[in-house]
């Protein structure tokens, strides 16, 4: 790569879009796409994917044709680029007839550098064939993930993205994603390249994210706590079913929350308006299905919360990947629970697929309930099951990333007490749930341990040196652990598997990690602690001034808030407090165009804040 290709993309990542330096592994991708290569890289959510397509469009000229899976995405992004100066339009079914004749002016004209479509709009209408002659140069694909079978967010419509580019003439490909593990990219290179291209696997780890996972008990009340340090921040909750996400939203409204539901099965114009509104302003929690999601491009998230157990890893890690992709501090949490393990088993079972994929899914499966139920680092085992190996979170002075490295988990010998419930499973019969499987072991007599004479059990009563709660919480480890299977889909409870007979009989030992319980005195200092971004009070006040004035220009001009400033160079704003437009520029972030729109109106904010 000459150097001055490098100078070039240097020169116009500070004076367009207002960055300093590359972030790690962008500049690999740069250079490899700049050198016409095909590029497949794999990099995490925030690490800057969209600046490897964006940069080469830029530096080399011409036309990169950029495939995206939906159309608020692009939207997004042309709203972004146009803003920092950039010749980017969409083409897609949302287009007014005023926009979509402007984009094809420009094409036409030669002024276009970005042109973002779907994958669906690229194979109709022969747009292939038109583009073909107004000469695109290269062809991205992001979210490249969709077009594997093996991914979790599969579209048959990727497929024929392979044709589309030898329609195109065979231009240069550059495919992003963040969320692949080693299966889904083999299929990934398979499907897109007809020969091996230059691959940049880079770090799945996301150190600003903080991973915490708890049982659930009293969810509703869990997540308001969670949510109490994050007053003011923007935030999703993911929740497994349609009902969840009304009843969730509803409860957080009237807790003071900016709270809204969104999922499938609402009204188009009402989920259009709860994204955006989501999208354009600061403070709002959605609570959503995992409908919401791909293509939220909103860089100042600063909480993604699970109320139930994801099905995979790979949803898991993409879904908490919308959190603080800015860069700042984010938090994570996960609820689970024993429901969560079955449905999710139960999904798999009735679904219509051959065997071999059933057997991936439950590999997939049992991967996410180990990671519930870990006792070793968070952030070690997720990046294990990408194939990276890390130090814990404990290691050397690297801050504490997860909640187990910041607690005292360990694993310890369960092995008497899983003798215990799992004789109390099989003497009752294999039939029931852990309610009744608890009031057995602690002795306590309910009207169906009467009716089914329970209480004459030889385990009835051995286990009242615990509670009926650690009882419960021992029969989902044992699920989790495959000691134990749902006995019947119609009416629930367990039934023993053969590690649970041979764990029962002493043929195999178990070891399992005890909950992590913060009691009351921690979550309320949990709750008064200091800001979740760590801003002391002066910084806060001015950072809180800052975002009222981008979202009073944001809403002049009909976008997003962050697309005026990231909270990140706010943030740099409140800290630096630049007295001038020559300050102004060494702000991250603060590109020429957005230097000449906005520094004034910024600097007059900053030089009139008394706080």
């Amino acid at each position: 790569m000459p150097q001055s290709r490098e100078s070039d993309a240097r020169a116009i990542l500070k004076s367009v879009f207002g960055y300093d330096e590359f972030r790690p592994g962008q500049w690999e991708v740069i250079a490899a796409a700049l050198a016409g290569e095909d590029v497949f890289a794999v990099m995490p959510t925030g690490s800057g994917k969209s600046m490897c397509y964006q940069l080469p469009a830029l530096v080399a000229g011409g036309l990169t044709l950029v495939v995206s899976p939906l159309i608020a995405l692009m939207r997004d992004q042309v709203g972004q680029l146009t803003r920092a100066g950039v010749a980017a339009a969409s083409l897609n079914s949302m287009n007014s007839e005023t926009e979509a004749t402007e984009a094809w002016d420009k094409l036409n004209a030669g002024e276009l550098r970005l042109l973002f479509v779907s994958p669906e709009r690229l194979a109709g209408d022969g747009l292939v064939s038109r583009l073909r002659r107004l000469g695109v140069t290269r062809l991205a694909i992001d979210e490249a993930h969709c077009v594997s079978q093996w991914g979790h967010d599969f579209r048959p419509e990727y497929r024929l993205l392979a044709k589309a580019r030898e329609a195109l003439g065979g231009v240069p490909v550059t495919a992003l994603t963040a969320t692949a593990d080693r299966q889904t990219r083999e299929d990934i290179a398979q499907q897109l390249f007809p020969k091996p291209p230059h691959s940049v696997v880079h770090s799945f780890d996301r150190p600003n994210l903080k991973l915490a996972f708890a049982p659930k008990d009293q969810p509703k009340r869990q997540i308001a706590e969670f949510l109490t340090r994050h007053r003011g921040g923007s935030g999703i909750v993911y929740c497994s079913s349609r009902g969840r996400t009304e009843r969730l939203s509803e409860g957080l409204r009237e807790k003071g929350y900016n709270a809204l539901p969104y999922h499938a099965g609402m009204e188009q114009g009402l989920r259009n308006r709860n994204q955006d509104i989501f999208l354009q302003e600061d403070g709002v929690v959605v609570c959503a299905t995992i409908a919401f999601g791909m293509g939220i491009n909103k860089p100042d998230v600063r909480f993604v919360v699970h109320a139930d157990m994801p099905g995979s890893i790979e949803s898991y890690y993409q879904e908490i990947g919308r959190a603080g992709r800015d860069g700042l501090p984010a938090d994570t949490l996960t609820l689970y629970g024993i429901e969560d393990m079955a449905l999710r088993r139960r999904q798999i079972d009735e679904k219509a697929v051959e065997d071999e994929r059933r057997r991936i899914e439950h590999k997939r499966l049992n991967a996410m309930i180990d990671l519930c139920e870990s006792a070793l680092c968070r952030r070690s085992a997720l990046l294990a099951y990408f194939g990276e190996e890390t130090q814990t979170c404990r290691h050397g002075n690297a801050p504490i990333r997860c909640d187990l490295c910041g607690g005292e988990a360990e694993l310890t010998d369960a092995t008497l007490d899983a003798r215990k419930l799992l004789s109390a499973v099989a003497r009752s019969g294999q039939r029931f749930g852990a309610g009744h499987l608890a009031d057995i072991l602690t002795g306590t007599m309910s009207e169906t341990i009467r009716r089914q004479n329970h209480d004459g059990l030889k385990t009835f009563g051995v286990g009242q040196d615990k509670s009926k709660s650690a009882w419960t919480a021992l029969t989902r480890k044992l699920f989790a652990a495959g000691a134990l299977a749902e006995a019947s889909v119609e009416h629930g409870g367990f039934c023993l598997t053969p590690k649970g007979e041979d764990i029962l009989f002493g043929r195999e030992a178990i070891a399992l990690r005890a909950d992590l319980h913060a009691d009351r005195r921690t979550r309320r200092a949990g709750r008064e602690a200091a800001r979740a971004d760590g801003l002391d009070e002066g910084t806060a006040g001015l950072f809180e001034h800052l975002r009222q004035l981008r979202l009073s220009i944001a809403r002049e001009e009909g976008v997003a808030a962050y697309i005026i400033f990231t909270d990140r160079t706010l943030i740099a704003m409140a800290r630096e407090r630049p007295l001038g437009l020559e300050a102004m520029r060494a702000i991250e972030g603060v590109g020429e165009r957005k230097l000449t729109q906005y520094g004034e109106a910024f600097l007059e904010a900053i030089a009139g804040f008394d706080g």
